[in-house]
């Protein structure tokens, strides 16, 4: 979008990937820092350094929780707050987006009032680091005014489930994300990149652009494509779609691979998390390159710079064999030396 700052980096003339026209942005590639959560702040930043990454994603609270951001604290100070973002700087990594994954419209109004609170004081600390992108998740309520728990509702049929579809929309949905999209452009944000993920009712692309139409261009994508692989979406494809609509805010660096033989028997409604599962799993995360060859994340990375995509890369690694900081590293080598092909360097 015009009038969006950008990252320092100086675009490129295209010199690889085909007869092009024009220029390609250098992306910054950084790390959702939960991979590091047994570490302290300083040791993190030592270790993210190390990599050469350039930008970060800091989580402030909900399921990732908040191990190197005490948001509490940052956002009732100013100055504390600069002097954490100093932190970073001094490093030469910038904050680039903070991240608040719950779910404030949870039927459980504890919960879903501990998430928006979450969320409010994310917007507070965004506007006060001059941070443009807050990401997350867009929530599930339950099914019904009586539920305890939420209800993820992907099908229309019997009817009473797409009563209840409609109700959520309707009645939960549309009119918190209206409230907190408000709120966040008074105080300056106006990127709410939703990570389109199982169990939240926003999940795919389509679903990103229903909320959207009726909440505003507030809305947009963390484009997580180790969730769309798995629904049988074509990642470039959904980067032009959403990209032509100025809708991909962020962008998680994460892969899924297929396991065939159980694909055929189980379908892809079979996905496993731990490595003593993945024997009758049909799919799994893995770090970038691990799932899907280089040669199709150089196609992946080629089409965020078409499409003028002004984010990160920002690695998340969930990978059940390369975990932890192993991952990170492997996906930065594959990462880096795809933008390194693009941009001829």
């Amino acid at each position: 979008m015009p009038g969006w700052p950008v990252t320092p980096s100086v675009p490129v003339e295209q010199n690889s990937g085909g007869p092009t026209a024009g220029k390609l942005r250098k992306i910054p590639i950084g790390v959702f820092d939960p991979v590091y959560a047994d570490l302290s702040m300083d040791a993190m930043l030592d270790r993210v350094s190390a990599l050469g990454l350039e930008v970060m994603e800091i989580g402030t609270g909900g399921y990732p929780d908040n191990k190197h951001c005490p948001l509490d604290e940052l956002v009732e100070d100013p100055a504390k707050a600069k002097l954490w973002q100093k932190k970073f700087t001094d490093r030469n990594i910038r904050v680039a987006t903070l991240s608040c994954h719950g779910n404030p419209i949870h039927p459980d109004p504890q919960h879903a009032a501990k998430d928006a609170d979450t969320f409010r004081k994310t917007v507070r600390l965004a506007e006060m680091l001059d941070v443009k992108v807050i990401v997350g998740f867009s929530g599930c309520p339950g099914g019904s005014p009586t539920d305890t728990q939420p209800n993820w509702i992907t099908y229309r049929w019997p009817p009473e489930y797409a009563t209840a579809l409609d109700w959520q929309w309707k009645e939960k949905v549309v009119p918190y994300w209206k409230e907190a999209a408000k709120f966040a452009r008074e105080h300056g944000i106006h990127r709410l990149a939703f990570e389109m993920h199982p169990n939240f009712v926003v999940y795919n692309p389509r679903t990103l652009m229903r909320l959207r139409e009726a909440v505003g261009e507030e809305i947009g994508a963390n484009n997580d494509l180790s969730h769309l692989f798995w629904q049988g979406c074509d990642p470039v494809e959904v980067i032009h779609f959403l990209g032509k609509q100025n809708a991909i805010f962020h962008a998680h660096m994460k892969d899924t691979v297929f396991f065939p033989e159980n694909v055929n028997k189980y379908g892809v409604l079979n996905f496993s998390f731990e490595k003593n599962d993945l024997d009758l799993a049909s799919e799994t995360f893995r770090a970038v390159g691990y799932g899907h060859s280089a040669s199709l994340w150089k196609s992946i990375i080629k089409a965020y710079m078409d499409v003028g995509y002004e984010g990160i890369l920002s690695i998340e690694n969930e990978d059940p064999i390369l975990s932890g900081p192993v991952g990170v590293e492997r996906a930065a080598y594959v990462l880096k030396n795809v933008r390194n092909e693009l941009l001829g360097t």
